[in-house]
C-alpha cells in the first residue's frame, strides 16, 4: 500500500499505460481519478477498481481544454478534498516528417501532448502549494532522446514535455513539490496496435518495431506502471527533474 491514502489524478487512463497505471495505484491504496476522452474505457477501468474493492471516479474530458483542467481538479476536489499525485499521461502519436505534416496536425500534436501538461499543472500546482508538497509525473517518450524517422512533431511535442519536467522540478524543489517524466519506449498497447493496422502489412511492421529494441521484445503497459508507481510513490522522494527511461536499451 505504497499509496495509501493519496489521490491519484491520471489522463490517459482508458487504455494502455494509463489504464495500467490506474490499476495499480488503486491496487496500492491509490484513490483515482481516471480521465480520458473515452469514457466507455475509462468507465470499464473504474468498474475494475471497484470490483477489487479500491476507490475511483471517471471523468470524460479532452484534456487539451482549459474547461476540462478546471472541471477535473473541481470534481476531484469535490470527491476527495485533495490531490496528492498528477500523472499527465494523456497523448498521441504524431507521424510524419516536417514537410509531410500539415499545421492541423501539428498543432494536435502540441495540445493534446504538452498543452494539456500545462493546462493540468496550472490548476493542480496552485493546491500543491497550499498543502505543502505533491508529485507530478508526466509522460515524455524514448523518441524526445533517440531520434527516430517520421516523428517530427511527435518528438518536438515530447521534447518540449522533458524541458517543462526539467523546469517545474527547479522552480518547486523548494515547495516539497517533485516533477518527473516518463521516457517509454516502444510499449506493446492498443494505441501501437492501432498505429500497425495502418501498415500495409501490419505484422511485418511489427517485426520492424521489435527489431530496433536490443532486447528483442516489446515492452508492456504494466512495466511502465510499475515505473510509474516508483516516481509518485516515497521511495523516489530523492528524485526530480529526471528524464526516466524505460524502453528496452533503445536509447543506449
Amino acid at each position: 500500500m505504497r499509496l495509501k491514502g493519496r489521490v491519484a489524478i491520471i489522463t490517459g487512463a482508458a487504455a494502455g499505460i494509463g489504464r495500467a497505471s490506474a490499476k495499480l495505484f488503486a491496487q496500492e491504496g491509490a484513490a483515482v481519478v481516471a480521465v480520458d476522452l473515452d469514457q466507455k474505457g475509462t468507465e470499464a477501468i473504474v468498474d475494475e477498481i471497484a470490483h477489487g474493492a479500491g476507490k475511483a471516479i471517471a471523468i470524460a474530458a479532452d484534456v487539451s481544454e482549459k474547461a476540462s483542467a478546471l472541471e477535473i481538479v473541481r470534481r476531484t476536489s469535490e470527491r476527495f478534498g485533495r490531490v496528492d499525485i498528477l500523472f499527465n499521461n494523456a497523448g498521441i502519436v504524431t507521424p510524419g516528417k516536417i514537410h509531410e505534416t500539415t499545421e492541423a496536425e501539428w498543432d494536435r500534436a502540441m495540445v493534446i501532448n504538452l498543452k494539456s501538461v500545462y493546462l493540468l499543472c496550472h490548476e493542480v500546482v496552485p493546491l500543491f502549494l497550499e498543502r505543502g508538497g505533491g508529485v507530478i509525473l508526466n509522460t515524455a517518450s524514448a523518441t524526445a532522446l533517440r531520434s527516430v524517422t517520421d516523428r517530427a512533431a511527435y518528438s518536438a511535442s515530447k521534447g518540449a514535455v522533458i524541458a517543462l519536467t526539467r523546469s517545474m522540478a527547479l522552480d518547486y524543489v523548494k515547495n516539497n513539490i517533485r516533477v518527473n517524466c516518463l521516457c517509454p519506449g516502444t510499449i506493446d498497447t492498443p494505441s501501437l496496435a492501432q498505429r500497425l493496422a495502418a501498415f500495409a502489412d501490419p505484422a511485418d511492421a511489427r517485426k520492424q518495431f521489435v527489431a530496433r529494441q536490443p532486447m528483442g521484445r516489446l515492452g508492456t503497459a504494466e512495466e511502465v506502471a510499475q515505473a510509474a508507481l516508483y516516481l509518485v510513490s516515497d521511495e523516489s522522494g530523492f528524485v526530480t527533474g529526471t528524464a526516466f527511461s524505460i524502453d528496452g536499451g533503445f536509447t543506449v
